[in-house]
């Protein structure tokens, strides 16, 4: 994919739309009315970067804790060679109580190569999800490793605002 280059305005309504959307009933247009774009050129740059695949969708996120979801675990799994992890990650993912599943390398005395991240109300809701896991990959393998303090959830930021700093891509 060629590097993509923006307009200074599609700048600065990227950098709006990278964060939360504006609480309102038009929030496009509230972040046409920011920029200097009209809505649809708002909108038509949003759906640019989703035909070109740079963005997967818009989407709320949900707090997990206020939510009541209180308790989550990072599971690091071990998943032997040869097996199918697409359909291992097929299983994990089509859980409800994990948000995200990643495969990465293992490393050194860390064998572990597939990871989960299970949100449950108490302690035992995770441990419920790793037995059930468990029956239906027939990977035993694991190891839970529970959050104990969040110090920073937010999303990755691109576009600085228009503020007079450096709006480039950080």
């Amino acid at each position: 994919m060629a590097k993509l280059t923006f307009s200074d305005t599609e700048k600065a309504a990227l950098a709006i739309l990278q964060r939360d959307l504006p609480d309102s009933a038009t929030p496009f247009a509230d972040v046409a009315a920011q920029t200097g774009l009209s809505e649809a050129e708002v909108l038509a740059l949003a759906q640019r970067l989703k035909d070109d695949g740079v963005i997967r969708r818009f989407g709320a996120t949900l707090r997990h804790q206020k939510a009541g979801y209180g308790h989550n675990a990072m599971v690091a799994w071990y998943v032997e060679e040869g097996r199918d992890l697409d359909e291992i990650g097929a299983i994990f993912t089509a859980r409800p109580e994990i948000s995200h599943c990643y495969v990465r390398r293992s490393c050194m005395d860390w064998p572990y190569n597939f990871y989960t991240m299970i949100h449950g109300k108490s302690p035992g809701d995770c441990l419920r999800v790793v037995e059930e896991l468990i029956a239906a990959t027939g990977v035993p393998q694991y190891d839970i490793l529970e959050s104990v303090k969040e110090l920073k959830k937010t999303s990755m930021v691109y576009f600085a605002k228009d503020d007079g700093e450096n709006d480039d891509p950080v």
